[in-house]
């Protein structure tokens, strides 16, 4: 099988580059400088253990590439950023029909929300719950923190169940330096990530101080609220994917390099969009269809939408801030408006 990445950034180029450093065919979706850089000198992934050199074909998009019965489309794209490209590449060609009606495509992303968006225009949708530490700040370079393997995956057909492609991709992965499962309801897997991530915006958005691990324990227990008031379970790391902690999984240093940030912090330092609305708002919605209280999810929410939208780059914001938006949307004491640091 062949593997297109579709958004080749921090879990994109590390899948990618696995893959095709252990010999699979495999295609890099890229856009702008990146682009533009791993078509002049091939992807540069950086690794605990030296760095690995890829140079495989790049496209822009699903002209640039002609599919066939045999290609595995993985969308790594953010969330916030999917529906446009699961339209395009559904609609390009496969011989006499289409991808959408003939290729699997992977959902490699965090929240819950990419497989629901993908199931509009595929017929065949995999999720997979993804344990990845990785890095994207330099065009043409991705760095894999993930030791001894470079990280895990759940994976299984959505809404529900698994088939040999499945079961395939999943050997692959594995033989390419992951841990892979392969699971009948992967949905679980991928709520417990979701309650992991609840964290993110926390550390993109706030200064950590006194009072900071606190919020992040109440942002997982209003999505903990959530959920089992939705009737949806979540299953964490350690049961979705015992191998990890068989194997001694741990985020890795890597020579010349230096981990700053969450994924979502790396989103407001490159200036670009941020998932928290799939991540922290997937929790405010639940929480509102379902009468659970969120006010750190939402305060959360907020604040990440106020970095985006006046460019405000990480962490701008002090513990007090994001208590103020809470207690303005418990009722409590009126928030005089977040102030930026």
């Amino acid at each position: 099988m062949r593997y297109v990445v579709i958004g080749a950034g921090a879990i994109g180029g590390t899948l990618g580059g696995r893959l095709g450093q252990h010999g699979h065919e495999v295609v890099l979706v890229a856009r702008g400088a990146h682009a533009d850089r791993l078509r002049a000198k091939g992807l540069r992934l950086l690794t605990p253990t030296g760095p690995v050199e890829l140079h495989a074909p790049v496209a822009n998009s699903p002209a640039d590439v002609e599919l066939t019965a045999d290609d595995v489309l993985v969308l790594a794209v953010k969330v916030q950023d999917a529906a446009g490209p699961l339209a395009d590449w559904a609609a390009a060609p496969v011989g006499g029909s289409t991808a959408g009606q003939t290729l699997p495509v992977v959902c490699a992303q965090n929240g819950v929300e990419g497989e629901r968006l993908a199931l509009r225009w595929f017929r065949r949708v995999v999720g997979a719950c993804v344990f990845l530490p990785a890095s994207h700040l330099e065009p043409g370079v991705v760095i894999s923190e993930g030791a001894p393997v470079s990280g895990g995956l759940v994976l299984g057909r959505y809404p529900h169940g698994r088939d040999e492609v499945v079961e395939r991709i999943a050997a692959d992965l594995a033989a390419s330096g992951f841990a892979t499962a392969v699971s009948d309801d992967v949905m679980a897997a991928k709520r417990g990530k979701l309650l992991d991530n609840s964290g993110n915006a926390l550390d993109a958005v706030c200064r950590p101080g006194p009072g900071w691990e606190d919020l992040r324990e109440r942002a997982r227990a209003e999505g903990e609220a959530a959920l089992a008031a939705a009737g949806t379970p979540a299953l964490g790391r350690e049961q979705a994917l015992p191998q990890l902690a068989e194997i001694g999984f741990r985020t890795a240093q890597v020579a010349g390099t230096e981990r700053l940030g969450s994924s979502s912090w790396q989103s407001l330092h490159r200036g670009g969009s941020i998932e928290t609305d799939w991540l922290n708002g997937e929790i405010v919605h639940l929480g509102r269809q379902h009468g659970v209280p969120t006010p750190v999810n939402e305060a959360l929410q907020l604040l990440a939408a106020t970095s985006v939208r006046e460019e405000l780059g990480p962490r701008a914001f002090e513990v007090a801030d994001v208590l103020a938006r809470c207690g303005a949307r418990t009722g409590g004491p009126a928030a005089v408006g977040a102030e930026r640091a």
